[in-house]
């Protein structure tokens, strides 16, 4: 669940970690009374959750009413990567004095955190990985021993960041940790982490991503969460209880496992198709979950055709064979689908499709044929006036 920049800092000013004053406005009027309150000079900035924000213009300091509502007429509205700004953060301008860059992650290949810590913030901390690789300092975590204060201060001095603010550093990178553990995230980066005119070390920039199943520990999430979805596919998904994303193409993916949707996409990828999305209806296929999967994937307006693809393990082919065909007689399709069955008692799964075969619903034995057959099919659909 990746928050928006004012949430970011929510989350870390509720772990101690210092950040801006500032408020939320989603209207010019609603920015000008809250720079009013803040005091001069502020920064309006655009909330989108993608980055290159600055560099779009959706960025800027103000020094009075009038260049607040200026900023704040330019920005709303503004498309900064194929994200339309609805929300302005207001927050009072920091006298600067130095930018670093900190983050906290997951290695997974080395099955520990990975923390990055670096005196050049403010930029494109890839580039500078790339450009000066010994800028960075990296730091793996072991998740069973947790990072100590000892570990905190080699791994300042190894970045650089100066033995004036070593101690306010390594106090800063605890919280940080506990916010990023505690908090149950994914990602906690902070670009620029700056020192002030005053020698404070500040969080001007906060991108946090939560991991989604610890919802249910976290009650005060649920303000996070509605924000969340943006895509009316995804809500709907969302409600029925879906792991789906949307994508842009013609051919609508249903299938049981994270790894077989994947694989889905990128076969209908190699046939020439566009997919449409990712819906990964877990490891059943019974009526229900069918008739809610092709619920969402009927509401794309750009879906020309369909593919249900389903591996049946400790759910048995005609199972899943008399699921869809139950889910066909509840949901108006509006598209022909196309069905692959494999795994435990297939054939007396195909033999129950092909009993119910027609131009809305076709069966195929193989990954590749059904893949081939629903793009041809999409493609006819497309082409047709």
């Amino acid at each position: 669940m990746d928050l928006f920049e004012y949430q970011g800092k929510e989350v870390l000013a509720s772990f101690g970690v210092p950040v801006p004053s500032g408020a939320l406005a989603t209207t010019t009027a609603e920015a000008v009374a809250a720079s009013e309150e803040l005091g001069y000079p502020v920064v309006v900035k655009a909330q989108v959750r993608v980055g290159g924000r600055g560099k779009a213009g959706g960025i800027r300091v103000a020094g009075d009413v009038a260049e607040v509502a200026a900023a704040a007429d330019a920005i709303l509205g503004m498309d900064i990567r194929g994200h339309v700004v609805e929300r302005l953060w207001v927050e009072r301008a920091s006298a600067v004095a130095a930018e670093h860059y900190v983050s906290l992650t997951l290695d997974r290949s080395a099955r520990m955190h990975l923390g990055l810590l670096s005196s050049r913030g403010g930029v494109d901390i890839e580039a500078v990985a790339a450009e000066e690789p010994a800028a960075v300092a990296r730091l793996h975590i072991d998740p069973l021993d947790g990072l100590s204060s000892e570990q905190c201060r080699g791994w300042v001095a190894d970045a650089g960041l100066g033995d004036g603010i070593a101690d306010a550093a390594v106090e800063l990178l605890g919280r940080l940790w506990t916010a990023y553990t505690e908090g149950d995230a994914e990602l906690v980066e902070v670009n620029p982490l700056v020192v002030t005119a005053d020698g404070e070390l500040v969080a001007l920039d906060a991108k946090v991503t939560l991991d989604e199943s610890a919802t249910y520990r976290h009650v005060e999430w649920e303000g996070y969460v509605a924000t969340q979805a943006g895509d009316d596919r995804e809500q709907a998904a969302r409600a029925r209880g879906l792991q789906y994303v949307g994508l842009d193409g013609t051919v609508g993916i249903i299938a049981n496992g994270a790894g077989l949707a994947m694989s889905t996409l990128d076969v209908v990828a190699q046939v020439g198709g566009s997919p449409a999305n990712f819906l990964d209806i877990g490891g059943g296929a019974k009526a229900e979950v069918m008739a809610a999967a092709l619920e969402v994937v009927n509401a794309d307006p750009k879906v020309a055709a369909i593919f249900v693809n389903i591996f049946g393990g400790i759910t048995r082919g005609e199972e899943v064979a008399n699921g869809i065909v139950t889910a066909l007689e509840h949901v108006d399709l509006a598209s022909p689908i196309v069905v692959r069955l494999d795994g435990t008692n297939a054939v007396e799964g195909r033999a129950i499709l092909a009993r119910h075969e027609s131009d809305r619903l076709v069966s195929r034995a193989t990954m590749v044929e059904a893949a081939a057959t629903v793009v041809s099919l999409a493609a006819q659909k497309t082409a047709t006036p």
